[in-house]
């Protein structure tokens, strides 16, 4: 049997389970959100120093999954929901100080189906403010405009299009040359890890420019986003199901100058999230402030009562050297 069965009965769980329930029984449109500081002591694992965090909580019945997210400047937040959904949060001293919960212009949905609005990566250009999203359900990469009422490109890769429906474009990571690395869930290769896609320019322009090659997670569970780093690295979120704790995610560096074209490229672990944050995490982004460089998570709560909308920031310390800078130091 498929070696992920175990976390595939355990995925049946984040729907409504016995003494559970969605939270929003009536539909609610309303534009408010509350952010409760959450009491946690400054910790440190590996490289994660814990800074702060928050418990996101709105009336809004579309408000929740959240499986992106990108950080547009100081307290100001892109939130995409696995429901097609985007949440545009500012966050102050006082908790939230603004919010628009608004419909993504995707597809024409048929009724009843995920596939056309679950969202899973978003990259944003803070040049421009274009906004490139990565949709599971029918993989495929869109561009939509700054202010996300209009599609101005979008992809329909082969390559993309032979990933699973349900297993696909999952994390997404852009980096300031322009180049673009798309991670698939579990699109796998059993020898060789799970496919990922690295394209030489615009993911949403039309035209084959990407290459492929594997990731092997070397067990550290599957993808769920990815964020580029200010050195030129790429930042990994990595979500493991189990019975006890349910959810464990382990943060880890890959460099994308070990892409080869069906090459195999591995991470280094940094740290986990601390027992007493665990969640389903599935959004991240980094920042850097004041020459400080940070963190920044937020989880899918698939709009179960029995998990949380978590936002939570960590400072990124000590982390390892680049192989190539490893081996100038050396010499």
């Amino acid at each position: 049997m498929r070696r992920l069965l175990p976390a595939a009965l355990i995925f049946l769980t984040l729907g409504p389970v016995p003494g559970t329930h969605y939270r929003y029984p009536l539909v609610d449109r309303s534009q408010s959100a509350s952010a409760r500081p959450l009491i946690h002591p400054a910790a440190t694992s590996g490289s994660l120093r814990f800074v702060r965090g928050w418990r996101l909580t709105s009336p809004n019945s579309f408000f929740g999954g959240f499986s992106a997210l990108a950080r547009l400047g100081p307290g100001r937040f892109l939130l995409l929901g696995d429901n097609g959904h985007a949440v545009r949060l500012t966050l102050g001293e006082s908790g939230v100080e603004a919010v628009t919960i608004a419909t993504l212009p995707l597809p024409p949905r048929n009724p009843g189906s995920k596939a056309f609005t679950d969202s899973e990566a978003v990259a944003v250009d803070p040049a421009s403010g274009r906004i490139w999203v990565a949709l599971e359900g029918i993989d495929q990469i869109w561009r939509l405009d700054p202010a996300l009422t209009h599609i101005e490109s979008r992809n329909k890769s082969a390559q993309l299009a032979r990933w699973p429906a349900n297993r696909g474009a999952e994390a997404m990571a852009r980096l300031p040359d322009g180049r673009t690395i798309v991670f698939s869930e579990d699109a796998d290769d059993d020898d060789r890890g799970r496919e990922a896609l690295l394209f030489a320019g615009d993911p949403a322009a039309p035209g084959k420019r990407e290459i492929r090659f594997f990731y092997d997670a070397e067990g550290k569970g599957q993808v769920s986003d990815a964020a580029p780093l200010p050195d030129g690295r790429i930042l990994l979120v990595h979500r493991s199901l189990g019975v006890s704790p349910l959810f464990t995610t382990t943060l880890a560096i890959v460099d994308p100058a070990d892409i080869a074209k069906v090459g195999v490229v591995r991470s280094v672990t940094i740290g986990t999230v601390p027992d007493a944050l665990r969640e389903n995490y599935e959004g991240a982004a980094v920042s850097v402030e004041d020459g400080r460089t940070f963190l920044w998570l937020v989880a899918d709560d698939n709009f179960n009562s029995w998990q949380r909308s978590l936002l939570l920031q960590f400072e990124l310390v000590e982390l390892p050297p680049r192989r190539a800078d490893s081996k100038k130091a050396a010499r």
